[in-house]
C-alpha cells in the first residue's frame, strides 16, 4: 500500500490525526479540541501530538491549499484552531523544569506565516528551555532590540517563502554585527530552506532545522 505524504508524517498516530483535519475541515474546532486531549489522556506525549497531529495537519492543509480543494477561509480556519488548540495545553507545556537556556524565536518582516515557528518555541519550552516567541512579521529594530535585551543562547528564525528571505539575509548581517554575537547562535528554518539545503549558509546562519525535534537536537549541539 502506497501511503500518502499525510500518513507518512502522522506516522502510528494517521487515525488521531485523520479525525483532528476532520474536525477542523468541518468547521468543528470543539471536536478537534476534544481529539487532542482524549489523546492526552490515553498517554500520547504532547510531542507526538504537536509533531505527527498538528505539525502533519498543517501541512496537509496547505497541500489541499495549493490543490484548490480548500479554500484560503478554510486554511486560515484550521490554522486559526490549531493556535488555539495548542494554547490549551499551555498550562501542561509551561510545568516543564527549566535549563536555563534562553530561545527567541521570531518571524522577519513581511513573513506572515507564524504557526510552525510557534510550533518551535512551545517544542523548545517543554524541552525545558526558556521560549520568547515574537510572531509574524516583525520589524527588524524590534527584534535587534529584543535580542540585545534578552541576550537569548539561540535565535530561530523562520520564512515560509523565497520572496522572504533578503529580509532574512538582513536580520542575520544586523545580529552578525551586535556585540553579543559570539554568545549565540542562529537558526533558520521554513519551506525555502528545506527545498535549498544549503541556503541557510548563504544567509549566514549557523544551522538550519526542518521542525521542532530537530531544531531540540540542533540546537543543542550548537550550544554545547
Amino acid at each position: 500500500m502506497v501511503l500518502s505524504e499525510f500518513e507518512k508524517e502522522s506516522g502510528e498516530l494517521s487515525e488521531i490525526a485523520q479525525n483532528y483535519l476532520d474536525a477542523l475541515l468541518n468547521l468543528d474546532r470543539y471536536k478537534a479540541s476534544k481529539i487532542i486531549h482524549s489523546s492526552l489522556d490515553e498517554g500520547v506525549p504532547i510531542k507526538d501530538i504537536y509533531i505527527k497531529v498538528f505539525e502533519s495537519s498543517q501541512h496537509e492543509v496547505g497541500r489541499l491549499w495549493q490543490k484548490n480543494i480548500i479554500n484560503v477561509a478554510q486554511e486560515h480556519y484550521c490554522s486559526a484552531s490549531t493556535q488555539q488548540i495548542m494554547s490549551e495545553l499551555y498550562p501542561v507545556i509551561f510545568k516543564s523544569p527549566k535549563k536555563g537556556y534562553k530561545l527567541l524565536a521570531t518571524c522577519v518582516a513581511g513573513e506572515m506565516h507564524e504557526i510552525g515557528l510557534r510550533m518551535v518555541a512551545d517544542i523548545f519550552e517543554l524541552e525545558g528551555w526558556d521560549s520568547y516567541y515574537l510572531g509574524a512579521n516583525t520589524p527588524l529594530d524590534s527584534i535587534l532590540d529584543t535580542i540585545s535585551t534578552l541576550e537569548p543562547d539561540v535565535v530561530a528564525i523562520s520564512a515560509s517563502i523565497h520572496f522572504n528571505i533578503p529580509a532574512v539575509k538582513e536580520l542575520v548581517d544586523k545580529i552578525n554585527s551586535l556585540p553579543l554575537r559570539s554568545r549565540l547562535k542562529i537558526m533558520v528554518g521554513g519551506r525555502p530552506f528545506s527545498i535549498s539545503p544549503e541556503l541557510w549558509k548563504k544567509v549566514g546562519a549557523d544551522a538550519t532545522a526542518s521542525n521542532a525535534l530537530e531544531a531540540i537536537k540542533v540546537a543543542s549541539e550548537l550550544i554545547s
